[in-house]
């Protein structure tokens, strides 16, 4: 095992998971913006993006650009001036890293080494949206970004259509009609789901109702920016649990499996939906 004192000093620097706003600048926290200033190095999804931001903020901390195609080059590099005592800042273009973004190969790269790994909190697109959704806040299942092509999403709407959590998805906006599209056949006309858009922005908008509700919404309206599709769960089916009529004989079947007296009275009072007590009184006293 491996343990942490996040604050604790040490020769080594360490890595700050820095949440940036998912749309509304305001929504950047104060231990945000200092720890962007005193770190040594900012690793950027997009330097240009984040560019915008560190001004705003008139933060003057150097960057360097961190992404899905190079951080396979970037991370020894990171590692090595963290191992020489810099500390790093790491952020996405919006949202916490590592969700859907990246970060999540540098973090185990400096678990591996021993090095800090500190996250501060901050925004996520899935959870704003999750809490106004109306629909079940738990429990939630988080899938991220689904599949492009039909076949492969409807694979994944079959396995995970019946678990009773909510789902949580992103999706393009220019991808979700289809996507809803390819869900309906698999969750049905009647299931619930909220679909989110520009969320802390100017237009921020919440599409509440059916699936086929919104996919009839969708063919005569085109909607723009970044979408969270919140999806309520599959309802299981319960199934038929069959005993005996007599609560004598049903304890004795539940002994012949190899409960004590006492056991099989529970679980037949369990099974029966009744108080173990008149179970007990039944079987006994008859």
């Amino acid at each position: 095992m491996q343990k942490q004192k996040s604050y604790t000093e040490g020769v080594q620097g360490k890595l700050y998971l820095v949440p940036t706003p998912i749309g509304n600048l305001e929504d950047m926290s104060f231990r945000c913006i200092r720890c962007l200033k005193e770190a040594d190095l900012i690793a950027s999804e997009d330097t240009r993006n984040t560019k915008k931001l560190l001004t705003h903020f008139e933060i003057e901390t150097p960057q360097i650009s961190f992404h899905e195609h190079n951080y396979k080059e970037r991370i020894p590099q990171l590692i090595e001036r963290l191992i020489n005592g810099e500390t790093l800042a790491q952020v996405s273009d919006a949202g916490m890293p590592s969700i859907s973004d990246p970060g999540h190969e540098l973090v185990l790269a400096c678990i591996e080494e021993g090095i800090d790994v500190i996250a501060l909190p901050g925004a996520s697109a899935g959870i704003t949206a999750l809490i106004a959704s109306g629909i079940l806040p738990q429990p939630f299942t988080f899938y991220g970004f689904l599949p492009r092509k039909a076949k492969e999403q409807q694979a994944v709407f079959e396995e995970i259509k019946e678990l009773p959590p909510t789902q949580i998805f992103y999706e393009s906006p220019h991808r979700v009609a289809a996507t809803l599209k390819n869900m309906l056949p698999i969750y049905g006309e009647e299931r619930q789901v909220v679909l989110c858009r520009e969320l802390t922005k100017l237009h921020e908008e919440y599409l509440r109702g059916t699936i086929a509700e919104l996919v009839d919404y969708l063919s005569e309206h085109t909607i723009k920016g970044e979408c969270c599709l919140i999806v309520s769960g599959g309802e299981a089916e319960e199934e038929e649990v069959s005993f005996p009529e007599s609560i004598i004989e049903h304890v004795d079947q539940l002994i012949a499996t190899g409960l004590t007296s006492k056991e099989a009275i529970k679980e037949a009072a369990k099974v029966r939906g009744v108080k173990k007590q008149e179970v007990y009184k039944v079987y006994h006293t008859e």
